[in-house]
């Protein structure tokens, strides 16, 4: 049973190092653009202080990585993998997300992308229930936040364009 919660434990944490690492990186290519986009864009009324933008992403990408480590430490089956391909895809469109949204400053094409990714992490949070009630309750934090940030999307767009 101890070697189980180690590998329990391993697992999650490579998942939350992989999960960070994207975000970290995104972080990074749009380390300039953000900072432009605070003196530049018109924000909607809702819109939180720019520090805390990526205090809840490092939570929500530790969430993610959690979720995605207890699955995997379930054993192979079809639905951890389908739970961990969409975690894989979800984590790929996450990244680019701020590239289209402050690199680009593509506001329309953000929301589309958005939208997408809501889809994608809501279907992996239903997958990761068959798995893991767990991994998948530790993804409604993301979820809501990626609600919100729709609306912040949809808002700027409509404010800037």
């Amino acid at each position: 049973m101890i070697l189980v919660r180690k590998n329990v434990w391993k697992n999650v944490i490579i998942w939350v190092i992989i999960s960070e690492a994207v975000g970290l990186l995104a972080g990074l290519l749009t380390r300039n653009a953000t900072e432009i986009y605070g003196q530049m864009a018109i924000k909607p009324s809702l819109s939180p202080p720019d520090w805390l933008f990526p205090v809840v992403w490092t939570g929500l990408y530790a969430l993610m990585g959690i979720g995605a480590g207890l699955v995997f430490s379930q054993g192979i089956h079809e639905d951890r993998n389908r739970g961990l391909n969409l975690m894989v895809g979800q984590l790929v469109v996450n990244f680019f997300w701020p590239l289209l949204f402050f690199n680009a400053q593509a506001y329309g094409i953000a929301i589309l992308w958005l939208i997408l990714l809501l889809v994608l992490v809501i279907w992996m949070a239903l997958e990761f229930r068959k798995t893991s009630a767990l991994a998948a309750l530790l993804q409604i934090p993301y979820i809501i936040w990626l609600l919100f940030a729709t609306y912040l999307n949809i808002a700027v767009w409509y404010l800037n364009c």
